[in-house]
């Protein structure tokens, strides 16, 4: 089932749950989802967007909930940090399975090979690589000093 329909029938269950919260994250992503495609109608690009696309705003849509949780649990809001982490746990419910960290290795040299790199400068192209192919399935500010100290060790 493609990616908007997973969403969609999840708020139809969440309203009929009476699941207020998760309610609200749902249709926050239907938003970003909905925003995408008229930002896209605007540059004249036809069907909206596509599963790699909304894998990408959902992927945004937790790092910013990460970053606000921690922003939140520094100025000492627990209870504004847990909403956040909240809404993480529902967006993560159509993210592919994260990577454990041998995956992400050996991904990593897979990328490094594909694109046939050699020195730090070729790490964009890397990183490219694996964003088309891992995105929702790692953290990339996590993976971006791997890559940095296997080219580096080239």
């Amino acid at each position: 089932m493609e990616l908007r329909e997973r969403v969609n029938t999840a708020v139809k269950q969440a309203m009929k749950d009476k699941a207020a919260d998760r309610l609200s994250t749902l249709r926050l992503i239907n938003a970003a989802i909905k925003d995408r495609d008229i930002a896209l109608r605007g540059t004249g690009e036809e069907g909206g967007v596509d599963d790699g696309q909304v894998l990408a705003i959902l992927d945004k849509m937790v790092k910013q909930r990460r970053e606000s949780a921690k922003t939140y649990e520094e100025g000492g809001r627990l209870d504004l940090a847990e909403r956040e982490i909240s809404e993480i746990g529902v967006i993560e419910e159509f993210l592919p399975k994260a990577l454990s960290e041998d995956e992400i290795a050996s991904a990593v040299d897979a990328a490094v090979t594909e694109v046939g790199a050699d020195s730090i400068r070729d790490m964009g192209r890397v990183m490219g690589a694996l964003k088309a192919q891992y995105t929702g399935q790692m953290d990339f500010g996590a993976v971006g000093p791997m890559v940095k100290e296997r080219l580096a060790g080239n």
